[in-house]
C-alpha cells in the first residue's frame, strides 16, 4: 500500500517530535531508534523510509528541539518591548520547571556536555540552534550595546548552566536558591530587574 506525501510527513514529524523528547532527555548516546519508534506509535522498520541512520536522526531532531524552543521562547515573549522580552526569558528560562523537565527544555542546557562526543553533522546542529538562541537574545540587547553578540552568548551560557548544574543538585530547595539568585543576578546586571 503505497501511502501519500503528507501521510509521510505526517509520520516523519511524529518520529522527530518523539526524538527531540528522548534526545533531549536522555542524551544523543542514551536513545535508541526502536525506542523513539516505538515512542512515535511505530514500527522500528519504518526508520529507513524517513532517516538513513541513527546520526541523521539526531541531527533532526537536535534541530526540531531548538526549533520547538525557539517556538515556545517566541510565544512567551510575542509582543514585548525588548528589554521586557528579555527579562521574561530569564524567567521563563531560568527555572525549577526547566530544571524538572528536560525532555521538553531548551536543548543548550540538556546537551552540551553530550556534544564533544558526537560527530560533526550532530555538533553543527547544535552550533546552529545555539547561534540562532544568541542571535534572538541579542536582538534583544540595546542597539548601543557594545558587542551584543558576545554578550549574548555570555547569557546563553550563564542561563543554560545554571539550568545543567541545578539539575546536579539532589536538594530541589537548594537548586530553587540557586536559579532564583541567578535569575536576579542576571537581569540585575543587565538593567532589567523588575
Amino acid at each position: 500500500m503505497r501511502y501519500s506525501d503528507t501521510h509521510k510527513q505526517e509520520t516523519r514529524d511524529k518520529v522527530l517530535k518523539a526524538a527531540a523528547k528522548a534526545v533531549r532527555a536522555k542524551g544523543p548516546d542514551g536513545v535508541g531508534v526502536a525506542e523513539i519508534m516505538a515512542e512515535a506509535g511505530l514500527t522500528h522498520g519504518g526508520f529507513y523510509a524517513h532517516f538513513p541512520n541513527k546520526e541523521a536522526l539526531i541531527v533532526a531532531a537536535i534541530d526540531e528541539a531548538f526549533g520547538q524552543s525557539g517556538r515556545r521562547f517566541g510565544r512567551a515573549t510575542a509582543g514585548m518591548a525588548p528589554a521586557q522580552a528579555l527579562a521574561a526569558f530569564v524567567d521563563f528560562y531560568v527555572t525549577l520547571e526547566h530544571r524538572a523537565h528536560p525532555e521538553r527544555g531548551c536543548p543548550v542546557a540538556g546537551l552540551s556536555s553530550d556534544l564533544p562526543r558526537q560527530g560533526a553533522p550532530v555538533r553543527e546542529a547544535y552550533e546552529r540552534g545555539v547561534r540562532r538562541m544568541i542571535e534572538r537574545i541579542a536582538g534583544w540587547l540595546p542597539e548601543t550595546t557594545p558587542d551584543r553578540d558576545s554578550l549574548a552568548a555570555s547569557l546563553v551560557a550563564e542561563m543554560s548552566g545554571t539550568v545543567a548544574l541545578s539539575r546536579a543538585i539532589s536538594d530541589e530547595a537548594e537548586a530553587g536558591r540557586l536559579l532564583a539568585e541567578a535569575r536576579d543576578r542576571i537581569k540585575h546586571r543587565m538593567g532589567i530587574v523588575q
